[in-house]
């Protein structure tokens, strides 16, 4: 029975915390996958991975460093892409293939591949805290808020840099402020899906929307609305299959991908 989900504590505050943070992959990724930087959530995934190792190496607390790291890192690589003979994905492989890299090092050479390493590697249910569904919520409060406040000047911002900036927007800004709430997504999102499988969060719901609306406010929507089923849907097959929590959302996604694909295709 589904309402058996309810009954155990650790999967109110994975289907709570979950639930918001792929609502804020999904609207943050449509953003980013427009402007064809999505591949930064893979980016940032590695980063996050690369301190939260560090940081149980040492018995430092991951979240106090992994935030700061990350969203560190997210200013790096827009400046790094912007305004440097470096591309934007070579950016993102460069910084993100080193975090990774010193992550694993510093581990192997102290801790070891533990559980809890694991558990940020793969993702886990039960490494959901109290603390990371209310930083969730306040960080699906920002979001939406953000989107609710600002919308013409993301749309501006997404489709049209030039224009926008001569409309007076601060496009430094908001792209600076989209890219320290993809940090925070991907730290606060890692724990439950995994450094490997955080970043399909932020792509799947916008391609999968892209298949079957061209308006940016239906692909929004429906991102969002794509997201958020995708999301309950696996963690209720996670539950009841005692499958990986982070692969059974990526499958859904991916099922949920072909069958837009196809209604795409059908409705054209």
């Amino acid at each position: 029975m589904i309402s058996s989900i309810f009954s155990y504590s650790f999967m109110v505050r994975a289907l709570i915390a979950g639930g918001l943070i792929s609502l804020c992959s999904a609207l943050l990724g449509v953003s980013l996958v427009l402007k064809r930087f999505s591949m930064i959530g893979d980016g940032l995934s590695h980063v996050a991975f690369g301190t939260m190792a560090i940081a149980l190496a040492f018995n430092w607390a991951p979240l106090a460093v992994s935030i700061p790291v990350c969203v560190a890192a997210a200013f790096l690589l827009l400046r790094v892409s912007g305004s440097s003979g470096i591309k934007g994905d070579a950016a993102i492989a460069l910084i993100s293939s080193s975090a990774l890299a010193i992550g694993i090092l510093v581990t192997s050479l102290t801790s070891g591949l533990n559980t809890d390493v694991s558990a940020y590697m793969f993702g886990s249910i039960l490494a959901i805290s109290k603390t990371d569904t209310y930083i969730s919520i306040i960080l699906a409060l920002i979001v939406c808020s953000l989107y609710a406040v600002f919308y013409k000047r993301i749309f501006l911002v997404t489709f049209d840099e030039t224009f926008a900036k001569a409309s007076g927007i601060k496009v430094e800004a908001f792209n600076g402020l989209i890219a320290v709430l993809t940090a925070l997504t991907i730290v606060i999102g890692m724990r439950l899906m995994g450094a490997m499988m955080i970043s399909s969060l932020l792509v799947f719901p916008a391609l999968s929307a892209m298949r079957v609306f061209k308006s940016f406010w239906k692909v929004v929507i429906c991102a969002a609305g794509l997201s958020l089923l995708c999301f309950f849907t696996g963690i209720c097959a996670s539950f009841f299959l005692s499958t990986p929590a982070g692969a059974s959302i990526v499958v859904c996604n991916l099922t949920a991908f072909m069958l837009c694909a196809l209604a795409g295709y059908i409705k054209r």
